[in-house]
């Protein structure tokens, strides 16, 4: 997998590019364009421990909800625009949004609590189609494109499976 970062100071200047690309149990890193010997370890949720050509960083990372990264370490703040070449071109609304009939799968074992949809539906990308409780905690799934639902495979109180078929939108 091969990740493309733009990092942007908190002034706004660009500052570097960045590609990652995992190998194994390391991730190959290059910055504008020149390889790097580095070597990251995630130490707490959303924050890295960097070893940098034998200098060590800690860096905290939030994540907004218009996609881009916060990041800070040390005193220096930038955001980071990553890009995933696998990923849909396609944006609206800030979101990424898939083209062609998409399936909606569960993405975690759990039980459908309730439908929000029916089939024949118009809905947006990103707009709700049903809820599954997992763990006591509810999950709302999202449409991954605008378009209409063609069908659900499921109803209120039925239990389903991490990865399993909830129905399509077209």
């Amino acid at each position: 997998m091969k990740l493309e970062v733009q990092l942007t100071l908190s002034s706004g200047k660009k500052l570097r590019s960045v590609e990652l690309e995992r190998s194994a149990d390391r991730w190959k890193i290059t910055l504008d364009g020149k390889p790097v010997d580095a070597d990251a370890v995630e130490i707490t949720p959303n924050t890295l421990s960097v070893l940098l050509d034998g200098q060590s960083y800690e860096v905290r990372i939030s994540p907004s909800p218009d996609g881009v990264l916060r990041i800070q370490t040390g005193l220096e703040e930038f955001t980071a625009e990553v890009s995933d070449p696998r990923a849909w071109r396609g944006r609206r609304h800030g979101t990424l949004e898939a083209e062609g009939r998409q399936q909606v799968l569960a993405p975690m074992p759990g039980k459908v609590i309730r439908v929000l949809v029916k089939a024949g539906d118009k809905v947006e990308a990103g707009q709700g189609l049903l809820v599954v409780e997992a763990m006591k905690m509810q999950n709302e799934i999202r449409s991954p494109k605008g378009g209409t639902v063609e069908r659900l495979q499921v109803k209120e109180g039925q239990p389903v499976n991490a990865g399993e078929v909830l129905g399509w939108v077209e």
